[in-house]
């Protein structure tokens, strides 16, 4: 049995894991600390194989952020995740799983422009979010040794049954709206349970390393959007000629290029020796919105 710690309580990622795990039974025991306040501090780190670390706080701004919020980020994102996993080390805890993400990056590419992210693409946050990620990486590769893998995962947006950020509210657009726009871009997705069976497989296998885990196929917003109102039984008609209009209103707008930009991960960098990727893209879209 491998015993398993998730670090951080009520996290999306982290309640998907353990509900996935529980169909195998008494192969793995999964236990969670809440992270919130000191009380995970006296926690015993020593009785568990893996560490997977999800405590975070999410990017969810545009445009200028307080002082307040930026140390923030630094201080969960970063010093947080650093000293989660000097306490799993001292305990002799054999691997630390890291939810990083693609936001290391940068932003997506505007409309009309590719951007294909390969193993050789540098780092280029491009906010105190996506910097905060990069700072807590090198932390943990600092404390990296053979007793002590770390696993650093940059997915790129993941979705799923209850998820937040841009899908449900893409969802939200297919059901209310009878027309969306064509436009012709390109992104990388991770769905909750092609994620949660990547990370089993990084426990199973002992690994150690960066991972871009990402669904088989990429995805397109207008695609995208028409999938979902099929799902609801939905007839939606996509409209050509938007490109234009919309980067004007990107010009005013980052959400613009946030929905309808580009940013996709190489297929090659997210190939696997074992097959995490159980649900395509339709497949994953029918389970989302049933």
């Amino acid at each position: 049995m491998k015993k398993i710690l998730i670090t951080g309580a009520n996290s999306y990622i982290g309640t998907s894991f353990e509900k996935y795990m529980a169909q195998f039974g008494d192969e793995y025991q999964i236990d969670t600390v809440d992270m919130i306040g000191d009380a995970w501090r006296s926690k015993d780190f020593s009785e568990y194989d893996t560490v997977f670390h999800v405590a975070g706080i999410a990017h969810s701004d545009n445009g200028k952020i307080s002082k307040e919020k930026a140390r923030l980020y630094y201080e969960v994102n970063t010093k947080l995740t650093i000293r989660t996993a000097m306490k799993a080390k001292k305990a002799g805890v054999k691997q630390f799983v890291f939810m990083s993400s693609a936001i290391v990056y940068g932003d997506s590419a505007p409309i009309g422009k590719k951007r294909i992210i390969t193993k050789n693409t540098p780092v280029s946050p491009a906010n105190c979010y996506g910097d905060s990620k990069v700072r807590a990486e090198k932390g943990l590769r600092k404390l990296e040794n053979e007793n002590f893998k770390v696993v650093i995962l940059r997915p790129p947006m993941i979705y799923g049954k209850g998820s937040k950020g841009n899908y449900p509210l893409m969802s939200k657009f297919a059901q209310k709206l009878p027309v969306f726009p064509i436009v012709d871009n390109c992104r990388s997705m991770l769905y909750i349970e092609n994620l949660t069976e990547f990370v089993r497989l990084m426990i199973e296998n002992e690994e150690k390393g960066t991972f871009w885990p990402q669904n088989a196929e990429y995805s397109n917003t207008s695609e995208l959007v028409r999938m979902i109102g099929k799902a609801h039984g939905k007839r939606i008609i996509l409209l050509r000629g938007c490109t234009a209009p919309l980067k004007l209103l990107g010009l005013a707008t980052g959400l613009v290029d946030k929905a309808f930009g580009n940013l996709a991960y190489d297929q090659r960098m997210s190939k696997y020796k074992e097959e995490y990727r159980k649900y395509s893209l339709k497949n994953s879209i029918e389970e989302t919105e049933k």
